[in-house]
């Protein structure tokens, strides 16, 4: 007898589960369908946690693999390799990289805008380029905090870019008025990191 009331209870609990699923799907179902539009996104990944460059090369990656075209721009990076350039300019995916390292290191603050200047110049030529589908802005939002870019110019930029273009920007503290312009704003989250306990930078994980 106990033997049927476990299975009996054991089917109540397999039909209970069958209908919040469905419940759920019905309700994933709908939001899909009323998801119609179709055009470019403004995507925002900021925080202060590990991983923000990362996520947007894999949606570099993610684009090529579509045979979508791609570009990337990389802002405060030093001379050092970067794993993802070396992979993705072979698939033909256009760099540009400030390359002068990064602002605690170089210590000048004209030569910085100088060269930031150099930087956003191929960016707003790729930003309004409708051949390119998806432009990476790494690192953006630095330039805008410490005023190397005017906050209006970038807006401008992505505001008139070609309507079916994504476009990713990364970095830490993004200014308010590029997160509200945003569709896609994700923030990571520091919980915890290796170099706080004293594990260098380490090539083919964190560049």
């Amino acid at each position: 007898m106990s033997e049927a009331n476990d299975n009996h209870r054991d089917q109540v609990k397999a039909e209970r589960h069958q209908q919040r699923q469905q419940k759920v799907k019905e309700a994933v179902d709908a939001r899909v369908a009323a998801a119609k539009e179709e055009h470019g996104i403004l995507m925002v990944i900021t925080g202060n946690g590990k991983g923000k460059s990362t996520a947007g090369f894999g949606t570099v990656a993610r684009a090529v693999g579509h045979g979508k075209s791609a570009a990337v721009v990389q802002f405060i990076k030093g001379g050092w390799e970067c794993g993802e350039r070396n992979l993705l300019q072979k698939a033909g995916v256009p760099f540009v990289v400030m390359n002068t390292g990064f602002t605690w290191e170089t210590q000048n603050r004209e030569q910085d805008m100088a060269a930031c200047e150099q930087t956003w110049l191929p960016a707003e030529t790729m930003l309004a380029d409708p051949g390119i589908d998806l432009v990476l802005l790494d690192e953006l939002t630095y330039m805008v905090a410490y005023h190397y870019l005017d906050l209006d110019r970038v807006l401008t930029a992505l505001q008139n870019r070609p309507p079916h273009q994504h476009v990713i920007i990364t970095g830490r503290g993004c200014h308010r008025a590029i997160i509200e312009l945003a569709d896609t704003v994700s923030e990571v989250q520091s919980v915890k990191h290796a170099f706080d306990a004293g594990v260098k930078a380490q090539p083919g994980f964190d560049y």
